[in-house]
């Protein structure tokens, strides 16, 4: 069925996050809240499309070998760094060349990006991708990417584990 006369995919479902101007104000509670408004995959998929557009800018010299996420059918760059304070916590950037992986991407941030590395440890990252259906939406390469990704920012924050967190 063709969308209706003047339908525009991009912005034209949000209900509940509006204006989406920046990641940072967006908790897990938010994404999952919209997922669950969208009437279809295809619209999940066109937010996170979305969602993409609003990762901060990736340092183009950051895009090397080393901060590669392997497994991931598209080319994905990812860089976290502690930072200091009582507890420290770990921001990540992170970009891809796919507009839909970039949506993954912001998901993955407003999930663990901000947040002490035993936050992160304790999260239950793949109860979130079942809530948001991506489980059972995205291809298998695009979940192993996922997955991919996670386990990257796992083993980011076990190495920066301590015993006062």
């Amino acid at each position: 069925m063709p969308p209706p006369p003047g339908f525009s995919p991009q912005h034209s479902h949000r209900t509940k996050v509006e204006p989406l101007s920046s990641l940072q104000s967006l908790t897990i509670e938010d994404l999952i809240e919209e997922f669950e408004h969208l009437a279809d995959w295809e619209e999940r998929c066109d937010f996170l499309i979305d969602l993409g557009f609003e990762l901060p800018e990736f340092p183009p010299e950051e895009k090397t070998e080393a901060n590669r996420v392997h497994g991931c059918q598209s080319l994905v760059w990812l860089v976290a760094e502690v930072k200091p304070g009582d507890p420290p916590v770990i921001e990540i950037r992170a970009d891809s060349d796919a507009m839909i992986v970039k949506g993954l991407i912001a998901v993955l941030l407003t999930l663990f990006s901000g947040k002490t590395p035993g936050e992160i440890l304790e999260t239950d990252a793949e109860a979130v991708f079942a809530r948001l259906g991506l489980d059972r939406h995205l291809s298998t390469t695009r979940r192993n990417g996922l997955y991919g990704m996670m386990q990257r920012v796992r083993e980011i924050a076990s190495a920066n584990l301590t015993s006062d967190l």
